[in-house]
């Protein structure tokens, strides 16, 4: 396995909730990025906090936030019909490479999409990874608007894909009397998906973006 496939395993791991064994899984994936100051200061945090309060911060930020969604395709379709067979698409192009997501998970969960790009050559990574940047690159900048160190994590994806990195820096953390304040509360209810349109069909009406791995289209 590659330096790159290991990493984005390891950022499959840090997107999804935080259990004990990722806890103990810190030093080891500190080593995959010594020159990443971003994604170091995550894993400082998720090494020094009280596990509770990790997984806490963890439902506020991507349970509770439909702006935060994990699921790649809640920001291409929403709820429409054209959710459902995306998702039939994209699990058949993770079958072409003998991939399944686990029973119970949608194959556009972040953390799974992750885990497929680590079994792709570096260039269809890659190409993935651009099909999704804008995607990512605005969930990371709503991430650093909240000073979540989470953020770090978007942008170390669009680095791997080479794609430009995030346009916000990291804010000061909220405490968690600011975070449950109405202002804040409201800002979140207020903000929609984001979306991502792949060009445009005739007639200006957009086309939302697919996510196909370069020649292994179903």
């Amino acid at each position: 396995m590659t330096g790159e496939s290991t990493k984005f395993k390891a950022l499959a791991a840090l997107l999804a909730y935080p259990e004990p064994d990722l806890v103990e899984a810190v030093p080891e994936i500190k080593a995959l990025f010594p020159k990443d100051k971003g994604v170091r200061a995550l894993l400082d945090e998720l090494g020094a906090e009280p596990l509770h309060v990790l997984q806490e911060r963890y439902v506020e930020l991507f349970d509770r936030s439909r702006a935060l969604s994990l699921h790649l395709f809640e920001h291409v379709h929403g709820e429409s019909r054209d959710r459902g067979q995306a998702m039939v698409d994209l699990a058949q192009t993770y079958g072409t490479r003998g991939f399944e997501v686990a029973d119970g998970e949608l194959p556009d969960y972040l953390p799974a999409f992750l885990e497929f790009l680590s079994t792709l050559p570096r260039e269809e990574a890659e190409g993935m990874i651009g099909e999704t940047a804008e995607i990512l690159r605005s969930l990371g900048d709503r991430l650093a608007d909240r000073g979540s160190r989470y953020s770090a994590l978007f942008a170390a994806v669009l680095a791997a894909g080479r794609e430009a990195g995030l346009t916000k820096a990291l804010a000061p953390r909220l405490t968690p009397g600011e975070e449950n304040s109405p202002a804040a509360i409201d800002k979140v209810w207020m903000e929609e998906p984001v979306t991502f349109m792949d060009g445009l069909q005739p007639g200006g009406a957009p086309q939302p973006v697919k996510f196909y791995a370069k020649g292994a289209r179903p």
